[in-house]
């Protein structure tokens, strides 16, 4: 009877220690952040938290299949046209409607390739997700207001790695925007979404 009390004892002590380091840890990066949880992150980013500033847009960056769906560089295969079918990725924000003003866009990203966050004007007349492919199957950037393409930092970089994530800060007026990710074949596979800003 008293070995089971003293498992028990251990049990309880062991779980007791990892609570206690959990809280400690989630206490030491809220104040490495200025006492700012991390939570913006998202659940899968490897990354430090930065501090955001004005309305923060998450966007999480994801594609379907493991490993063996790209080639390691971004670049999907498939299909006739060598890229994948729509539908085959997914690029969602947590706000479709957001006020004019500063903006921060946090790109996680939840899939198994390389994937990046492109901020484009979406005229009247054009429909999210119908914009045209150049031959290596990416969107023309003219009017990009910016970009989060850099594993773990800000700004334009060579992609956001799988389970990392990358931010932007940007100023955004009244209008209609398409956020893509515009790695070759990743728009026509379905990494767009539409952001109205009143």
């Amino acid at each position: 009877m008293r070995k089971k009390t003293l498992i028990a004892t251990a049990i309880t002590g062991g779980l007791l220690a990892a609570v206690g380091l959990t809280g400690l840890s989630v206490g030491a990066v809220s104040a490495l952040n200025g006492g700012q949880a991390a939570s913006w992150l998202g659940s899968g980013s490897s990354c430090p938290a930065p501090r955001p500033s004005g309305t923060v847009v998450n966007v999480a960056l994801s594609n379907m299949g493991g490993a063996r769906m790209g080639n390691g560089n971004g670049m999907m295969s498939g299909g006739g046209n060598g890229w994948m079918p729509g539908g085959a990725m997914r690029l969602s924000l947590d706000h479709a409607n957001i006020s004019h003003g500063t903006v921060s866009f946090l790109a996680t990203n939840d899939g198994s390739i390389s994937h990046e966050l492109v901020v484009l004007p979406l005229p009247d007349s054009q429909a999210v997700g119908t914009r045209p492919l150049s031959g290596n199957g990416n969107v023309d950037e003219a009017g990009s207001l910016g970009e989060a393409s850099s594993t773990c930092g800000s700004g334009a970089g060579e992609g956001i790695a799988p389970g990392a994530s990358s931010w932007a800060t940007l100023k955004l007026a009244p209008g209609l925007y398409e956020v893509v990710c515009n790695l070759p074949g990743h728009y026509s596979a379905g990494m767009y979404s539409e952001l109205t800003v009143s």
